[in-house]
């Protein structure tokens, strides 16, 4: 059986993004090894501490960084995560500082935000209603 145990999302800079993971999403660090210039740096749920693992991956590939920034201008997210309560989560990320592009808005069976995570990418938490 195949499971998916790390993911990852691309940041311009994995010091600020660890900060913003953490500090503002509330993410927990799990990881942090040297390698090289950059870092293997991953975070994880408090709520799954043993669960899927998401690495901050750094910006070394240009490819990538033209991905990342089509992307973003697109208004795309880049990645999305689960949240109990879409609109309590709106109001946290608010109060944080957290700048969206979308609003609590319910789509079929979601509700959904969007914002930015100061790191080149928009990303969107749900709800399932």
């Amino acid at each position: 059986m195949i499971r998916i145990n790390v993911t990852s999302v691309m940041v311009d800079d994995q010091d600020k993004a660890l900060k913003f993971y953490t500090e503002k999403l509330g993410f927990i660090k799990k990881t942090e090894v040297p390698v090289g210039e950059h870092k293997w740096l991953t975070v994880v749920s408090p709520a799954e501490q043993n669960g899927v693992e998401l690495l901050l991956e750094p910006m070394g590939f240009e490819p990538a960084q033209t991905f990342q920034k089509a992307l973003k201008e697109a208004g795309i997210p880049y990645t999305s995560f689960a949240v109990d309560d879409v609109d309590s989560e709106y109001e946290r990320l608010k109060a944080l500082g957290v700048e969206f592009s979308m609003e609590p808005t319910t789509m079929g069976p979601v509700k959904l935000i969007v914002f930015d995570d100061t790191c080149g990418n928009n990303i969107q938490l749900t709800q399932e209603l």
